[in-house]
């Protein structure tokens, strides 16, 4: 018997068995991503997952576990569909890779493109593969300096960002997300400009939404005076921002800046890595939900479900007209863009969310889950619950009517995931914010225990406090 199907064999028959302290043993050579390294090091740091079915996960340990991140943002359709499996399975022993080099496809990678083609809202018809989120945005920033090259205008290629954005952690990425983030780390510094957050609850002041959302649209205007219109080439935005603390923008913001942007003759990037593919409701957010028509979108997470790497940077027919006109050369690619296992993966993967209807479904059980979590309002230390169907944030304060926030010293949200991990759920900290991005599966039940385990978490936490 091979040394692969003797590993199968002892991680499969005999899960049960699992050494956690020898796991762990190995993974103190693995570098863990946005994590506390020297924490890491400390007993019962790390938690091995070893199995996951629909909206579960189980540890080492044997413990069952609500995904309540979804991996992270992106198991949309749940674990273990059989679906995505044999898809993958079939298109491994049928062309297990070729790249899309220079004049090379193939037949998964364009179904999958022309499958993203009918869904992406207007005239975004053309369709990058890439690997990762944080790929998909560079590339998108890449593209649209060529194609200001090509159309005569140089200098126009400064992006506007947003403080409070997350865009991802590659080197250009990194630059876009707010600059919290980058703490300690070096980032560029002179593409892009930061606008001011939408993060009402910090910075509204007692404005109104309507106010609000003028002063947001004002800074962007008196932005775009200071650099320069000619001098900008895009802004990139999130529907919802996610990883900077799940930020909800006023109501009519996206389609505001997004009249300004084109006043003034700048590209409207749409981050939609995390929200597209039904988190929201909607394959895509951007148009059904926040009626704004962007000319890139880039997505991944929930384009595969996160069964295999993937991303897609979905372009307007005038920007490839551009970048496509005689003379030009896409200097731009990744070994593994439109891999045949991956786009197989997508395939089956937004046929099951089609077939299932589970936009539609997210419609109302979203809604249920936005519902549960804002039924936690009336507990002492939370400050606000927001976020959108099954993307959500609850920020924690130590006084409720100044909106005081605890003290960095005291890990709020990291030891309210730890009380809920130990309850059944995992949940994702974030300075005094724990966010919830779960598989879009949950049942009514599922999410009533969810709210369960949170409020006992909450109530644990609040009399840890008081002593």
């Amino acid at each position: 018997m091979s040394k692969l199907n003797l590993i199968t064999i002892h991680w499969g028959v005999h899960m049960n068995k699992l050494n956690t302290d020898e796991v762990l043993t190995k993974d103190a050579h693995l570098i863990q991503s946005f994590a506390d390294l020297n924490g890491l090091k400390q007993a019962d740091a790390r938690t091995v997952i070893v199995e996951a079915e629909g909206a579960f996960v189980t540890d080492s340990e044997g413990n069952k576990l609500i995904d309540g991140i979804g991996g992270l943002w992106c198991v949309n359709v749940g674990h273990g569909r059989k679906e995505i499996i044999d898809a993958i399975t079939q298109q491994l022993q049928t062309l297990d890779y070729y790249s899309t080099f220079y004049n090379f496809t193939h037949p998964t990678a364009a179904a999958l493109s022309e499958k993203i083609a009918t869904l992406a809202p207007g005239d975004l018809n053309r369709v990058y593969f890439s690997n990762s989120g944080s790929v998909a945005n560079d590339t998108s920033v890449r593209i649209l300096h060529h194609y200001n090259n090509r159309i005569g205008k140089p200098k126009k290629k400064k992006i506007l960002s947003r403080i409070g954005a997350y865009h991802g952690s590659t080197h250009l990425a990194m630059a876009l997300t707010t600059p919290a983030y980058s703490d300690g780390w070096d980032t560029e510094q002179t593409l892009v400009h930061h606008l001011k957050s939408p993060y009402a609850y910090r910075e509204a002041e007692n404005m109104t939404d309507a106010e609000f959302l003028d002063v947001l649209a004002q800074d962007m205007l008196d932005s775009i005076h200071n650099i320069g219109a000619e001098n900008i080439a895009a802004f990139i935005a999130e529907p919802l921002m996610g990883a900077g603390g799940i930020i909800v923008a006023p109501d009519g913001y996206h389609k505001r800046m997004r009249e300004i942007t084109t006043d003034h003759e700048i590209k409207y990037i749409a981050d939609e890595v995390v929200t597209a593919f039904g988190r929201l409701g909607h394959m895509f957010a951007s148009k059904d939900k926040y009626n704004m028509q962007p000319d890139i979108i880039n997505t991944a997470k929930g384009l595969t479900s996160g069964y295999q790497p993937l991303a897609a940077t979905i372009i307007s027919d005038e920007i490839y007209d551009v970048i496509s006109e005689p003379g030009a050369r896409f200097l731009h690619g990744m070994t593994y863009s439109g891999h045949p296992a991956a786009a197989a993966a997508a395939l089956a993967n937004i046929e099951i969310l089609e077939g299932e209807k589970i936009p539609e479904k997210v419609q109302e059980t979203g809604k249920y889950f936005e519902n549960t979590l804002r039924d936690l309002s009336d507990l002492d230390i939370v400050g606000e619950v927001r976020g959108s169907h099954f993307m959500m944030g609850i920020e924690f304060v130590a006084d409720k009517e100044t909106k005081l926030a605890f003290e960095e010293d005291k890990n709020v949200a990291l030891r309210l995931q730890q009380h809920a991990q130990k309850r059944g759920l995992i949940a994702r900290p974030l300075g005094n914010i724990l966010i919830l991005s779960p598989t879009l599966i949950l049942s009514n039940k599922d999410i009533d225990a969810i709210g369960s385990i949170l409020r006992e978490s909450i109530e644990a936490v609040t009399k840890e406090l008081k002593n």
